[in-house]
Protein backbone atom coordinates (compact mmCIF):
# COMPACT_ATOMS: atom_id res chain seq x y z
CA UNK A 1 0.00 0.00 0.00
CA UNK A 2 3.17 2.23 0.11
CA UNK A 3 1.83 3.74 -3.19
CA UNK A 4 -1.78 4.92 -1.82
CA UNK A 5 -2.23 8.74 -0.81
CA UNK A 6 -5.40 8.44 -0.16
CA UNK A 7 -8.63 5.51 -0.80
CA UNK A 8 -8.55 6.68 -4.45
CA UNK A 9 -5.44 8.82 -5.22
CA UNK A 10 -1.85 6.80 -5.50
CA UNK A 11 1.51 7.80 -6.94
CA UNK A 12 3.70 5.10 -8.62
CA UNK A 13 7.14 4.27 -7.05
CA UNK A 14 7.35 2.82 -10.09
CA UNK A 15 5.97 4.40 -12.62
CA UNK A 16 5.13 2.96 -15.99
CA UNK A 17 6.15 4.83 -19.06
CA UNK A 18 3.91 5.65 -22.64
CA UNK A 19 5.51 2.48 -24.99
CA UNK A 20 3.25 4.24 -27.92
CA UNK A 21 -0.26 5.77 -28.49
CA UNK A 22 -2.08 5.40 -31.89
CA UNK A 23 -5.41 7.45 -32.99
CA UNK A 24 -8.06 6.89 -35.79
CA UNK A 25 -10.87 9.25 -36.73
CA UNK A 26 -13.84 9.44 -38.65
CA UNK A 27 -14.67 11.65 -41.46
CA UNK A 28 -16.31 14.48 -39.52
CA UNK A 29 -13.56 14.35 -36.53
CA UNK A 30 -10.86 14.65 -39.38
CA UNK A 31 -12.26 17.77 -40.46
CA UNK A 32 -12.29 19.66 -37.22
CA UNK A 33 -9.86 21.68 -35.46
CA UNK A 34 -7.41 18.51 -34.74
CA UNK A 35 -7.52 16.74 -37.76
CA UNK A 36 -4.30 17.10 -38.76
CA UNK A 37 -3.29 15.36 -35.19
CA UNK A 38 -4.74 11.68 -35.68
CA UNK A 39 -2.60 8.61 -37.03
CA UNK A 40 -5.26 7.94 -39.84
CA UNK A 41 -8.23 9.55 -40.99
CA UNK A 42 -11.18 7.42 -42.70
CA UNK A 43 -13.50 8.66 -44.99
CA UNK A 44 -15.50 5.91 -45.09
CA UNK A 45 -17.91 5.31 -41.62
CA UNK A 46 -18.70 1.76 -42.13
CA UNK A 47 -14.66 1.19 -42.40
CA UNK A 48 -15.42 -1.00 -45.36
CA UNK A 49 -17.76 -3.08 -43.41
CA UNK A 50 -21.70 -3.66 -43.68
CA UNK A 51 -22.95 -2.66 -40.50
CA UNK A 52 -22.39 0.09 -38.20
CA UNK A 53 -21.18 -2.45 -35.47
CA UNK A 54 -18.74 -4.40 -37.33
CA UNK A 55 -17.50 -0.68 -38.38
CA UNK A 56 -16.65 0.02 -34.84
CA UNK A 57 -14.86 -3.42 -34.74
CA UNK A 58 -12.67 -2.64 -37.38
CA UNK A 59 -12.08 1.34 -35.82
CA UNK A 60 -10.63 0.11 -32.72
CA UNK A 61 -8.72 -3.08 -34.72
CA UNK A 62 -6.94 -0.49 -36.71
CA UNK A 63 -6.16 1.63 -34.04
CA UNK A 64 -4.54 -1.43 -32.34
CA UNK A 65 -3.06 -2.52 -35.34
CA UNK A 66 -1.21 1.07 -35.08
CA UNK A 67 -0.21 1.55 -32.11
CA UNK A 68 1.76 -2.40 -32.25
CA UNK A 69 3.14 -0.99 -35.40
CA UNK A 70 4.86 2.33 -33.87
CA UNK A 71 6.05 0.64 -30.90
CA UNK A 72 7.63 -2.01 -33.06
CA UNK A 73 5.74 -4.93 -31.09
CA UNK A 74 4.12 -7.80 -31.86
CA UNK A 75 0.71 -8.57 -30.01
CA UNK A 76 2.48 -11.91 -28.73
CA UNK A 77 4.91 -9.27 -26.57
CA UNK A 78 1.85 -7.40 -24.92
CA UNK A 79 1.07 -9.37 -21.46
CA UNK A 80 -2.48 -7.71 -21.24
CA UNK A 81 -4.71 -5.47 -23.08
CA UNK A 82 -7.71 -3.58 -21.54
CA UNK A 83 -10.53 -2.53 -23.68
CA UNK A 84 -13.86 -1.42 -24.09
CA UNK A 85 -16.71 0.68 -25.76
CA UNK A 86 -20.19 2.30 -25.50
CA UNK A 87 -21.79 -0.98 -27.56
CA UNK A 88 -23.76 -3.51 -25.74
CA UNK A 89 -21.18 -6.40 -23.92
CA UNK A 90 -18.22 -4.39 -25.18
CA UNK A 91 -18.51 -6.35 -28.48
CA UNK A 92 -16.96 -3.10 -30.15
CA UNK A 93 -14.09 -4.12 -28.37
CA UNK A 94 -14.34 -8.09 -28.00
CA UNK A 95 -15.09 -8.99 -32.02
CA UNK A 96 -11.93 -6.64 -32.55
CA UNK A 97 -9.69 -7.82 -30.39
CA UNK A 98 -10.38 -11.58 -30.75
CA UNK A 99 -7.71 -11.78 -33.64
CA UNK A 100 -4.58 -10.82 -31.90
CA UNK A 101 -4.77 -13.51 -29.42
CA UNK A 102 -3.80 -11.35 -26.09
CA UNK A 103 -4.73 -11.85 -22.91
CA UNK A 104 -8.00 -9.81 -22.26
CA UNK A 105 -9.56 -7.66 -19.45
CA UNK A 106 -13.13 -6.31 -20.96
CA UNK A 107 -14.07 -2.96 -19.27
CA UNK A 108 -16.83 -0.95 -19.13
CA UNK A 109 -16.94 3.01 -17.62
CA UNK A 110 -18.43 4.75 -20.57
CA UNK A 111 -16.78 7.53 -21.98
CA UNK A 112 -14.28 7.39 -18.98
CA UNK A 113 -13.32 3.90 -20.45
CA UNK A 114 -9.57 5.10 -21.65
CA UNK A 115 -8.70 6.22 -18.03
CA UNK A 116 -10.10 3.31 -16.50
CA UNK A 117 -8.00 0.88 -18.93
CA UNK A 118 -4.81 3.69 -18.75
CA UNK A 119 -5.19 3.25 -14.76
CA UNK A 120 -5.54 -0.51 -14.82
CA UNK A 121 -2.83 -1.09 -17.49
CA UNK A 122 -0.58 1.66 -15.37
CA UNK A 123 -1.45 -0.79 -11.79
CA UNK A 124 -0.38 -3.90 -13.97
CA UNK A 125 2.86 -2.83 -14.89
CA UNK A 126 3.73 -1.29 -11.77
CA UNK A 127 2.85 -4.46 -9.63
CA UNK A 128 5.32 -5.88 -12.40
CA UNK A 129 2.56 -8.01 -13.51
CA UNK A 130 3.04 -6.76 -17.16
CA UNK A 131 6.20 -5.29 -19.10
CA UNK A 132 3.79 -3.94 -21.82
CA UNK A 133 0.31 -3.50 -21.32
CA UNK A 134 -2.32 -2.17 -24.20
CA UNK A 135 -4.95 -0.10 -23.60
CA UNK A 136 -7.53 0.69 -26.47
CA UNK A 137 -11.25 2.11 -26.47
CA UNK A 138 -13.51 3.33 -29.40
CA UNK A 139 -17.05 4.62 -30.03
CA UNK A 140 -19.16 4.97 -33.35
CA UNK A 141 -21.87 8.52 -34.03
CA UNK A 142 -24.05 5.27 -35.44
CA UNK A 143 -24.08 2.80 -33.32
CA UNK A 144 -24.23 4.98 -30.06
CA UNK A 145 -27.05 6.75 -31.81
CA UNK A 146 -29.15 3.70 -32.26
CA UNK A 147 -28.38 2.32 -29.03
CA UNK A 148 -28.72 5.53 -26.78
CA UNK A 149 -31.04 7.47 -28.43
CA UNK A 150 -33.06 6.57 -31.97
CA UNK A 151 -31.90 4.90 -35.28
CA UNK A 152 -30.13 7.38 -37.51
CA UNK A 153 -33.89 7.00 -39.51
CA UNK A 154 -35.92 8.41 -37.16
CA UNK A 155 -34.49 11.69 -38.11
CA UNK A 156 -35.21 13.20 -33.95
CA UNK A 157 -34.00 16.70 -33.63
CA UNK A 158 -30.88 16.98 -31.34
CA UNK A 159 -31.54 19.27 -28.27
CA UNK A 160 -28.77 22.48 -28.05
CA UNK A 161 -27.81 20.78 -24.72
CA UNK A 162 -26.77 17.51 -26.71
CA UNK A 163 -23.25 15.99 -27.14
CA UNK A 164 -22.16 14.37 -31.05
CA UNK A 165 -21.01 11.03 -30.23
CA UNK A 166 -17.29 10.60 -31.90
CA UNK A 167 -16.01 8.01 -34.65
CA UNK A 168 -12.99 7.52 -33.34
CA UNK A 169 -10.52 5.39 -31.54
CA UNK A 170 -6.98 5.59 -29.37
CA UNK A 171 -4.46 3.41 -28.04
CA UNK A 172 -1.90 3.46 -25.70
CA UNK A 173 0.54 0.62 -24.72
CA UNK A 174 2.72 1.40 -21.30
CA UNK A 175 5.62 -0.14 -20.59
CA UNK A 176 7.84 -1.04 -17.88
CA UNK A 177 11.15 0.22 -19.49
CA UNK A 178 11.95 4.28 -19.13
CA UNK A 179 10.73 5.39 -22.86
CA UNK A 180 9.78 8.85 -21.52
CA UNK A 181 6.57 10.29 -21.06
CA UNK A 182 5.35 8.34 -17.58
CA UNK A 183 2.49 7.47 -15.70
CA UNK A 184 2.94 9.09 -12.13
CA UNK A 185 -0.38 8.36 -10.28
CA UNK A 186 -3.68 9.08 -10.65
CA UNK A 187 -7.39 8.58 -8.56
CA UNK A 188 -9.94 6.25 -9.06
CA UNK A 189 -13.20 7.72 -9.58
CA UNK A 190 -16.58 7.31 -7.50
CA UNK A 191 -20.04 7.35 -8.71
CA UNK A 192 -21.41 10.67 -8.19
CA UNK A 193 -25.72 11.19 -9.18
CA UNK A 194 -27.19 14.70 -8.98
CA UNK A 195 -30.33 13.85 -10.59
CA UNK A 196 -30.10 14.14 -14.05
CA UNK A 197 -32.98 12.34 -15.96
CA UNK A 198 -32.05 13.49 -19.48
CA UNK A 199 -30.30 10.73 -21.74
CA UNK A 200 -28.81 14.27 -23.82
CA UNK A 201 -28.19 16.50 -20.79
CA UNK A 202 -24.47 13.72 -20.28
CA UNK A 203 -22.21 16.75 -20.01
CA UNK A 204 -24.32 17.80 -16.72
CA UNK A 205 -24.31 14.16 -15.48
CA UNK A 206 -20.80 14.14 -15.71
CA UNK A 207 -19.71 17.53 -14.50
CA UNK A 208 -20.11 16.26 -10.64
CA UNK A 209 -17.75 13.09 -10.95
CA UNK A 210 -15.21 14.97 -12.99
CA UNK A 211 -15.19 18.35 -10.11
CA UNK A 212 -15.02 15.44 -7.40
CA UNK A 213 -12.06 13.25 -9.00
CA UNK A 214 -9.76 16.44 -10.06
CA UNK A 215 -10.70 18.24 -6.22
CA UNK A 216 -9.59 15.27 -4.55
CA UNK A 217 -6.69 14.50 -6.86
CA UNK A 218 -5.22 18.38 -6.53
CA UNK A 219 -6.09 17.91 -2.64
CA UNK A 220 -4.54 14.72 -1.48
CA UNK A 221 -1.05 15.64 -3.85
CA UNK A 222 -1.03 19.29 -2.40
CA UNK A 223 -0.84 20.51 -5.87
CA UNK A 224 -2.64 23.64 -7.59
CA UNK A 225 -3.58 23.73 -10.56
CA UNK A 226 -1.38 26.16 -11.85
CA UNK A 227 1.63 23.37 -12.01
CA UNK A 228 -0.12 21.82 -14.53
CA UNK A 229 0.39 22.34 -18.11
CA UNK A 230 -3.11 21.35 -18.62
CA UNK A 231 -5.92 19.73 -16.86
CA UNK A 232 -7.77 17.82 -19.66
CA UNK A 233 -11.61 16.36 -19.20
CA UNK A 234 -13.28 13.71 -21.54
CA UNK A 235 -16.23 15.34 -22.74
CA UNK A 236 -17.77 17.86 -20.23
CA UNK A 237 -18.63 19.61 -23.74
CA UNK A 238 -19.24 23.74 -23.39
CA UNK A 239 -22.24 22.70 -21.27
CA UNK A 240 -20.94 20.63 -18.75
CA UNK A 241 -17.37 22.22 -18.62
CA UNK A 242 -19.65 25.44 -16.84
CA UNK A 243 -20.92 23.33 -14.51
CA UNK A 244 -17.86 21.59 -13.45
CA UNK A 245 -16.51 25.41 -12.98
CA UNK A 246 -19.43 26.43 -10.85
CA UNK A 247 -18.86 23.06 -8.57
CA UNK A 248 -15.27 23.77 -8.31
CA UNK A 249 -15.27 27.07 -7.50
CA UNK A 250 -17.92 26.84 -4.54
CA UNK A 251 -14.88 24.43 -2.91
CA UNK A 252 -12.42 27.41 -3.79
CA UNK A 253 -10.50 25.73 -6.71
CA UNK A 254 -10.38 27.82 -9.92
CA UNK A 255 -9.23 25.12 -13.07
CA UNK A 256 -10.24 27.56 -16.23
CA UNK A 257 -6.99 29.09 -16.58
CA UNK A 258 -5.73 25.41 -17.51
CA UNK A 259 -8.73 23.23 -17.87
CA UNK A 260 -8.88 21.84 -21.71
CA UNK A 261 -12.41 19.56 -22.59
CA UNK A 262 -11.96 17.14 -25.42
CA UNK A 263 -15.12 17.25 -26.66
CA UNK A 264 -14.89 21.04 -27.18
CA UNK A 265 -11.36 20.57 -28.63
CA UNK A 266 -12.54 17.69 -31.01
CA UNK A 267 -14.87 20.12 -33.17
CA UNK A 268 -15.66 23.80 -34.50
CA UNK A 269 -19.22 23.89 -32.97
CA UNK A 270 -19.79 27.00 -35.24
CA UNK A 271 -19.22 25.27 -38.38
CA UNK A 272 -19.75 21.67 -37.92
CA UNK A 273 -23.30 21.94 -35.70
CA UNK A 274 -22.17 20.00 -32.99
CA UNK A 275 -24.32 21.99 -30.39
CA UNK A 276 -22.29 21.49 -27.47
CA UNK A 277 -19.16 19.54 -28.34
CA UNK A 278 -18.24 15.91 -28.92
CA UNK A 279 -18.67 12.68 -26.85
CA UNK A 280 -18.33 9.50 -26.60
CA UNK A 281 -15.10 6.41 -25.73
CA UNK A 282 -13.23 7.48 -28.84
CA UNK A 283 -13.64 11.27 -27.84
CA UNK A 284 -11.18 11.62 -25.07
CA UNK A 285 -9.17 8.76 -26.41
CA UNK A 286 -8.63 9.72 -29.77
CA UNK A 287 -7.63 13.38 -28.13
CA UNK A 288 -5.71 12.06 -25.59
CA UNK A 289 -3.42 9.96 -28.24
CA UNK A 290 -3.59 12.52 -30.97
CA UNK A 291 -3.14 16.07 -29.85
CA UNK A 292 -1.24 15.29 -25.95
CA UNK A 293 0.51 12.50 -25.68
CA UNK A 294 2.02 14.06 -29.06
CA UNK A 295 2.22 17.59 -27.34
CA UNK A 296 4.11 15.65 -24.41
CA UNK A 297 6.68 13.61 -26.75
CA UNK A 298 7.72 17.03 -28.54
CA UNK A 299 7.90 18.41 -24.73
CA UNK A 300 5.63 21.23 -25.98
CA UNK A 301 4.13 20.41 -22.62
CA UNK A 302 5.26 18.03 -19.54
CA UNK A 303 2.69 17.26 -17.18
CA UNK A 304 -1.11 17.27 -17.44
CA UNK A 305 -4.01 15.27 -15.33
CA UNK A 306 -6.11 13.42 -17.78
CA UNK A 307 -9.68 13.37 -16.36
CA UNK A 308 -12.10 11.31 -18.47
CA UNK A 309 -15.28 11.38 -17.98
CA UNK A 310 -18.43 9.05 -18.26
CA UNK A 311 -22.52 8.76 -17.87
CA UNK A 312 -22.76 5.33 -16.95
CA UNK A 313 -26.29 5.25 -18.54
CA UNK A 314 -28.88 2.33 -19.66
CA UNK A 315 -31.56 3.18 -22.24
CA UNK A 316 -33.76 0.91 -20.42
CA UNK A 317 -33.28 2.64 -17.08
CA UNK A 318 -33.68 5.87 -18.17
CA UNK A 319 -37.05 5.12 -20.32
CA UNK A 320 -38.21 3.25 -16.55
CA UNK A 321 -37.18 7.29 -14.88
CA UNK A 322 -34.13 6.36 -13.40
CA UNK A 323 -31.45 9.18 -12.67
CA UNK A 324 -28.03 9.18 -14.85
CA UNK A 325 -25.06 8.73 -12.59
CA UNK A 326 -21.46 9.89 -13.30
CA UNK A 327 -17.89 8.90 -13.07
CA UNK A 328 -14.24 10.65 -13.38
CA UNK A 329 -11.60 8.39 -13.53
CA UNK A 330 -7.79 10.67 -13.50
CA UNK A 331 -4.65 9.35 -14.73
CA UNK A 332 -1.25 12.14 -14.15
CA UNK A 333 1.19 11.87 -17.23
CA UNK A 334 4.71 13.89 -16.90
CA UNK A 335 8.22 14.21 -18.50
CA UNK A 336 9.49 15.01 -14.70
CA UNK A 337 11.90 12.74 -13.34
CA UNK A 338 9.63 10.96 -10.72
Amino acid sequence: MKDKLSREVFRFSSPPSVKAFASVAGKMESEGPLGEYFDICEEDSYFGEDTWEKAESRLQKTAVQKVLQKAKLDASDIDFMFAGDLINQCTGSTYGMRDFNIPYFGIYGACSTMAEGLLLSAMAVNAGYAGYALNSTSSHFSTAEKQFRFPLSYGGQRTPYAQWTCTASGAVILSAEDTGTRVAGGAVGTVKDFGITDANNMGAAMAPAAAFTIKKYLDVTGTEPSEYDAIITGDLGEVGSGLMYDLLMREGTDIRKVHKDCGVMIFDGDVQDTHAGGSGCGCSASVLCGYFLRKMKEKEINNILFAATGALMSPVLVQQGETIPGISHLVHFTNDKI
